[in-house]
Order: structure tokens, then sequence, then C-alpha cells
């Protein structure tokens, strides 16, 4: 059967004018959209209805007997009495997340009344994840990203585990810390998109093993997707390997970006050692090159970032000007970063 340049299918009988074809996919796309738009509402009303069956056991609970026993008769009961006449999704497990989605995402105020401190918009399996997480800075972070990234539940948990909020906390200052929290990851200025170290477990490459540059680059275009999602906000694939004359000379750079919300071009090189003085020297070419040469009069500042297995800071710091906002060294990682070693790096910074 024959696809349409959308990919959609058309009979073989099917004879079409182009206005005639456009408006059939005028109507497909308006049917896709409501489906869009419905699953999103039938979210919504169970993550809500969730809420108020948590509300309902707590509250029954309170007005029992004070005792254990009590509480475990009222779920079981309960439990049994819905799945008899709803099926599956109401065992007492499940009632048992219902009433601690409720008591992590309510708060009392005067009198008996609460507030609801929970997105609607965000699915339940993202809660399930989200309740797990005792940080309520942490929790916090993670549902702004969700909600404003749109992230799956498998993008999530991808970027939980990395301990995406540790990594960037690690980045940022006192006040930048507790940003996160607010408002989530915002990208306003180049240290924004910086972070330290990025892990790029999906590339499948062993922490100690041998191998070139090339294919450390040659995962990271075949797992692009995630790679982006490594990188951040607003990233858009430009190429790799891109070649630039300069004085009949050739360069390469290895991998080059655009950011949309900085809008400037981001290059990065790849390095699978220790950071050494020339790799800065080069990447500064390179940057100063697309700043004179490639980008717009209208596009920000070109920003380069260096990724390495190691490197010295007071090095980094002594070879760049003190007011650098251009030219960043960051490490790399192939496997999950310890969240305990994060979060104890954290405190130091703290104390």
């Amino acid at each position: 059967m024959a696809k349409d340049g959308k990919g959609l299918q058309m009979l073989p009988n099917m004879q079409m004018k182009p206005d005639e074809l456009d408006f059939c996919k005028s109507i497909y796309d308006l049917i896709q959209q409501a489906r869009h738009t419905l699953g999103r509402s039938i979210n919504t009303t169970m993550t809500t209805t969730y809420y108020e069956i948590g509300r309902r056991i707590i509250e029954k609970e309170q007005q029992g007997e004070k005792r254990a026993q009590y509480g475990k008769r009222i779920l079981k009961d309960l439990s049994d009495y819905l799945t008899a006449n709803l099926g599956k999704g109401f065992s007492v497990e499940n009632l048992k997340l219902m009433r601690r989605f409720y008591s992590v995402y309510s708060k009392n105020t005067i009198g008996q009344s609460t507030i609801t401190q929970f997105n609607p918009n965000i699915s339940w399996t993202h809660y399930i994840q989200l309740m797990r997480i005792v940080n309520k800075d942490e929790r916090q972070f993670y549902e702004l990203e969700i909600a404003g990234n749109c992230w799956t539940v498998k993008e999530f948990q991808r970027q939980f585990d990395t301990s995406l909020y540790e990594r960037l906390a690690l980045s940022r200052d006192k006040d930048k810390v507790r940003e996160l929290s607010e408002k989530g990851h915002l990208v306003e200025a180049p240290q924004d998109l910086f972070k330290d170290p990025y892990v790029l477990e999906f590339t499948g490459l062993p922490e100690k093993s041998i191998y070139a540059e090339t294919e450390l680059e040659q995962k990271l275009i075949d797992h692009l997707q995630q790679f982006l999602l490594e990188l951040g906000k607003g990233f858009a694939y430009m190429g790799r390997q891109v070649r630039f004359t300069f004085e009949e000379e050739s360069f390469f750079v290895e991998l080059v970006f655009f950011n949309r919300l900085l809008r400037c071009f981001v290059l990065l090189d790849l390095k699978i050692g220790r950071l050494k003085h020339l790799d800065i020297g080069q990447m500064q070419t390179y940057v100063n090159y697309y700043d004179r040469k490639v980008k717009l009069p209208d596009e920000n500042p070109t920003i380069g970032i260096v990724l390495c297995k190691d490197k010295k800071d007071a090095m980094v710091e002594m070879m760049l000007p003190e007011e650098n906002n251009q030219i960043f060294a960051g490490r790399y990682q192939t496997v999950l970063p310890s969240k305990e070693q994060l979060k104890k790096a954290l405190e130091i910074e703290d104390e």
C-alpha cells in the first residue's frame, strides 16, 4: 500500500487532487489532535481521582479505630469491593500508593482544608516514580521538567537515574540551586547549558576501556536522541566533523549543534583522556572562527564545550578569562553516577 509524504497510507484506487489531499490530511490532523487531547484529559481525570481516593482513605482511617489492623482491613475490604466491580488496578498496594499520593501532595491549612500541590497534567505513572524522591526540592525540580519538556516516563527515569538534579546543582551557586526547585532548569545564559559530569551510559562503552575518539563520536551519533536529552534544552543537531579552512589549513569540528533558546552555535570536542591546554586552545580557535565567519549578526556568541575523561579544574580556570562565558570543559562518564557521591559533594559545597 502506497504512502504519502507524511507516511500516511493511500489506497491504490485513490485519485485525489492536491487540494483534496490537503483537505483529507487536515481532517486527519484534527482527529489526531482530538485523540491526543482526549488522552491528556483522561490522564488528568485519573490523577485527580486517585488523589481524591487517597484523601478519603486517610480520612476514613483517621475516623476509625487507632489500630494498624483497622487500616489494613479498610484497604483490604476496599480493594476486594473495587476489584469485584471494576476489575484490575485496585490492589491493596495501588490503594496504598493513592494514600501516599495524597499525603505527599497535600498541605494542611487553617481548619480541615488543604491545598493541592500536584500538577494534574502529569500522569499517574510519573507520580508513582516521583513519590519515591525524598528530597522535596529535587522532586519539585523533576515535576517542573516533566511538565515543561513533556518527558515520557522512560525519559524521566533516565534523567533521574543519571542524577540530573545533583549534576546541575553542582554546576551552580546556592541561589541557582534554589531556583532549580522553584523554576526548573532555566536556560538564560551560556553557563546554564553546562553540567559536570555528562553521563553517556547509553553508548554502551565500559568505563575502563580503550576506545578511540571516533568510536565515542559514532556512538553518540548512533544514539543521537539520547544524547540530545543529555545535552539539555533547545539543542538541534547540525553536523559532525564539520570542516572549515583557514589559510590553506583544514580544521574539523567534531560535533556542531545550535541552541534555539540561546540562539547560538554550540561546538563539542571529545577527548578520551585528560584535558590538555592544547585542547582549550583548539576549541578557542573553533569558537573564534564561528563567531567571525559563520554566525549571523543577530545570533549570539558561539559556545565551545570540550568533553574529556578527566581535567584539572585549576588549569582550566587559569587558561580561561575570569569572565569566561564561551569555553567550557566538562567530564564525561559512560556509567551511571553514584547518587550518594553526588549528594555528598553537594553537602561539602554547602559547608
